[in-house]
């Protein structure tokens, strides 16, 4: 008779080795961890006080005497109020215009069977890779020939184009994730294609679209390179270009009025972030949304 220690199928007594060093390796962990937190929060806690300093250095230092000056001085249309109008028009727009094609584009990838959805994803991937600084030559001479140089909607269907690939692929993994049948029974009671899409799908992947909306937004919202190189009219210009005034003006840098303009530069991303998390980690049941 074969025991549980010969028998091939038997129990047996999992020899797990012994970790001594477990307690150096949790240890080389954390002071890992605690040196990238630092390196990444350093630099937050010099703007925080830098912006209530009025003799802010770039040194990280805790003011003696907390003032509002440098929020007072930055506070004007010209430094801060039109470049950030200027930002949330452009980011805005590029978010409208790249959610709806992407949905658009997505769609019947994601529903209709073709042997040429694979190259046509790779495509995409392949568009998500190109630099930007790669085609902006080209770019530029295309923009001034169709008379598109120094224009808002120029830069914003700009970056709506190099925004599209990656929100597609995205879009496409979470639509894959909507059962079929749910608009099999809208179309059953006469919906059209278009409002099955918009009234079904659209509000089922309401996370994933929010998770690209995001994306896109923080995308256009810090991208620097391309209307510094598109918009030349100084109140046209983005807050990601107007940050780049502080340096040097008058052959110094305004630390404390640079960290001020940072901190309100950096309200909007968080206030979205902020405001997608009720979004991200709902779940929305599909239990009963078709006929047996």
């Amino acid at each position: 008779m074969m025991t549980n220690a010969s028998h091939p199928f038997g129990r047996r007594r999992l020899n797990i080795p012994s970790t001594p060093r477990t307690g150096v390796a949790a240890a080389m962990s954390w002071i890992g961890m605690t040196i990238v937190a630092a390196a990444f929060l350093l630099p937050l806690v010099w703007v925080f006080f830098a912006s209530f300093d009025d003799q802010a250095t770039f040194t990280t230092r805790i003011p003696k005497i907390f003032s509002l000056e440098n929020y007072r001085a930055v506070l004007t249309p010209d430094m801060s109020l039109r470049p950030l109008g200027n930002s949330l028009i452009i980011s805005i727009a590029v978010t409208v215009i790249v959610l709806v094609c992407a949905v658009l584009v997505a769609y019947p990838i994601s529903r209709y069977e073709s042997r040429f959805n694979c190259p046509f994803m790779y495509i995409i991937l392949f568009g998500t890779c190109l630099p930007i600084t790669a085609i902006m030559v080209p770019v530029y001479s295309l923009f001034v020939s169709l008379n598109l140089l120094d224009s808002t909607i120029g830069v914003v269907l700009f970056l709506s184009a190099t925004s599209l690939p990656m929100a597609v692929w995205l879009v496409k993994g979470y639509m894959d994730g909507v059962p079929i049948d749910v608009e099999e029974a809208a179309w059953v009671d006469g919906a059209s294609k278009m409002r099955t899409i918009w009234q079904i799908v659209v509000p089922l992947m309401r996370p994933g679209l929010v998770v690209v909306a995001v994306f896109v937004f923080m995308g256009a919202w810090g991208d620097f390179f391309t209307p510094y190189i598109l918009l030349m009219d100084p109140e046209k210009l983005p807050a990601s270009v107007a940050i780049y005034n502080f340096f040097g003006q008058h052959g110094s840098i305004q630390y404390g009025q640079l960290a001020a303009f940072a901190v309100l530069y950096s309200l909007p991303p968080v206030v979205l972030y902020t405001l997608s998390t009720r979004f991200v980690g709902g779940t929305y049941s599909m239990a009963g949304g078709t006929k047996g």
